[in-house]
C-alpha cells in the first residue's frame, strides 16, 4: 500500500558544505533496534564526513539502497539513480564483453553522501581504483572472513599476524572493523599494476599468513571445502569490480553496525558490535578519521610479486577466476 503524504514527515533541506539536500521522509525508521530514522543516518554520515569521504573519493561506488529501511528489499545499484542534481559526479566503468557500461557515483564531496542517502543508500561499496585510472587500483584490500563457526578471537589472531607479515614488509597497514563478524585491513599502493597482478599479490600474502596460523586462516577458495571454523582471508575482493563496505559506511542491518577505523592496539578488545551509528559520531569526534594518513604511506607491491612468482614455481595452484560481474544492476 502507498504510503500517505507527510507520514514520514515533511521534506528537510540540508545545508551541506553549500549544496543543499532535500530529504524526503525524513521520519522513515531505518534501523529498528534502536529506532534511528532516514534523518538520523544522513546526520550520521554528516557526522563522519571528513572519513567517509576520504574513503570514498574519486572511486567509482556501489552503493546499496534501502528504500524502506533495512528490514526491508535491499537493490544493488551499480548506476547513479535517477534525478540527481548536476552537480554530482560520475565515473564511466566498461565490461568489455557484455558490451556494457555503468555510471557509477564517483564522490568529490560530503553533500554526494547526503545525497546518496537521501536516495536510500545505506551502504557504500566503493572499488579499489581511482577514477584517474580505473584499472589501476591503489588500494590493496585483506578481507579477514570468519567462517561460520570460527569464533572472533581466531579473526584477532589473523589481524596480528597480518600485522606481524606487513611489518616485515615495510607495509603500513590500516584496520577496521567490516561492520559484521570480520576486519578488514587496508593497504595503500601505487597505482602501477592491473588488478590480477594486485590479486596475485594478496594471494601470495595470505598464504604467507597461513602458513603462520595453520589451524586458524584458510585460503581455499571452493567455500565447501574450507574448515567451518577457519578465517578465510579472502584475496578475490581485489579483483575488478569487487567492492567491500568502505570505511565508515553503515551496514544495512537493524543496529545500523558500522565499518569502523580502529588502532592496532584496539585488536584485542574491539567489540564490532558495539560500533554503530549511536556511537561512532563520539568516537570519531574524540579521534578523528584513523585513516587519516593512509595516502602518505604507499607500499611498493614487489615483494609480494616475488612470493607469488616463487609460490607459483614450488606449484603452488593459481587462484580460481572470480566470477564476472556484468554490470547490469
Amino acid at each position: 500500500m502507498a504510503s500517505r503524504k507527510g507520514e514520514f514527515g515533511e521534506p528537510v533541506i540540508l545545508d551541506v558544505e553549500g549544496f543543499d539536500v532535500r530529504v524526503s521522509s525524513p521520519n522513515r525508521v531505518y534501523f529498528a533496534a534502536r529506532g534511528e530514522t532516514k534523518l538520523d543516518l544522513v546526520n550520521y554520515y554528516l557526522s563522519v564526513g571528513e572519513g567517509i569521504v576520504r574513503a570514498l573519493r574519486e572511486r567509482p561506488c556501489m552503493l546499496h539502497r534501502f528504500p524502506d529501511g533495512v528490514s526491508g528489499p535491499k537493490v544493488h545499484q551499480k548506476r547513479l539513480p535517477r534525478g540527481a542534481p548536476p552537480w554530482v559526479e560520475t565515473v564511466r566503468l566498461h565490461f568489455p564483453r557484455y558490451g556494457l557500461h555503468a555510471d557509477e557515483l564517483c564522490v568529490t564531496r560530503l553533500a554526494d553522501v547526503a545525497w546518496a542517502v537521501q536516495m536510500s543508500t545505506v551502504e557504500f561499496h566503493p572499488w579499489n581504483s581511482r577514477r584517474a585510472d580505473t584499472e589501476k587500483p591503489d588500494e590493496w584490500r585483506i578481507d579477514l572472513d570468519p567462517m561460520p563457526d570460527a569464533p572472533f578471537s581466531r579473526v584477532r589472531r589473523a589481524a596480528q599476524v597480518t600485522r606481524e607479515v606487513l611489518d616485515e614488509l615495510g607495509a603500513v597497514g590500516w584496520p577496521k572493523t567490516s561492520g559484521g563478524s570480520g576486519l578488514h585491513v587496508y593497504v595503500r599502493i601505487a597505482p602501477d599494476h592491473g588488478f590480477g597482478d594486485v590479486r596475485r599479490a594478496a594471494l601470495a600474502f595470505a598464504r604467507e599468513v597461513e602458513r603462520r596460523l595453520p589451524d586458524d586462516v584458510t585460503t581455499t577458495w571452493w567455500r565447501k571445502d574450507r574448515d567451518p571454523g577457519a578465517v578465510f582471508i579472502d584475496y578475490n575482493q581485489n579483483a575488478r569490480d569487487h567492492t567491500i563496505a568502505a570505511a565508515y559506511s553503515v551496514r544495512g542491518n537493524d543496529t545500523g553496525t558500522v565499518s569502523t577505523p580502529i588502532r592496532w592496539d584496539e585488536i584485542d578488545d574491539v567489540e564490532p558490535r558495539e560500533l554503530t551509528i549511536a556511537t561512532v559520531p563520539a568516537r570519531f569526534a574524540t579521534l578523528g578519521d584513523l585513516h587519516a594518513g593512509i595516502d602518505g604511506a604507499v607500499f611498493d607491491l614487489a615483494p609480494l610479486l616475488e612470493w607469488a612468482e616463487r609460490d607459483e614455481a614450488q606449484g603452488a595452484p593459481p587462484a580460481p577466476e572470480p566470477e564476472d560481474d556484468t554490470g547490469r544492476t
